[in-house]
């Protein structure tokens, strides 16, 4: 009998183990860019709160995580799709 163990995945915001499934992922793929929960490659996460999301350090960190640097566009778009967590 095989035990279904939770995947956890680290905000790099606050710093908090969280089911995989509850945060927002970050993808730098190689063919496609920046990808917002797609793609395989090299990812970041971070929570669906207000607080991570909103966070004045969240460039620097994804910059680090992601090993790239992004543009302000990407920024905007971000912003916007998070506007509707809590």
């Amino acid at each position: 009998m095989s035990i279904k163990r939770t995947i956890l995945r680290r905000c790099i915001t606050c710093r908090e183990s969280f089911n995989r499934l509850e945060l927002l992922k970050i993808t730098n793929d190689n063919n496609s860019g920046i990808l917002i929960n797609k793609g395989i490659g090299r990812s970041a996460y971070i929570c669906k709160t207000k607080k991570c999301t909103q966070d004045s350090k969240l460039k620097k960190n994804l910059q680090r995580a992601l090993k790239t640097s992004f543009e302000q566009s990407f920024y905007e778009f971000f912003k916007m799709e998070t506007q509707n967590y809590k």
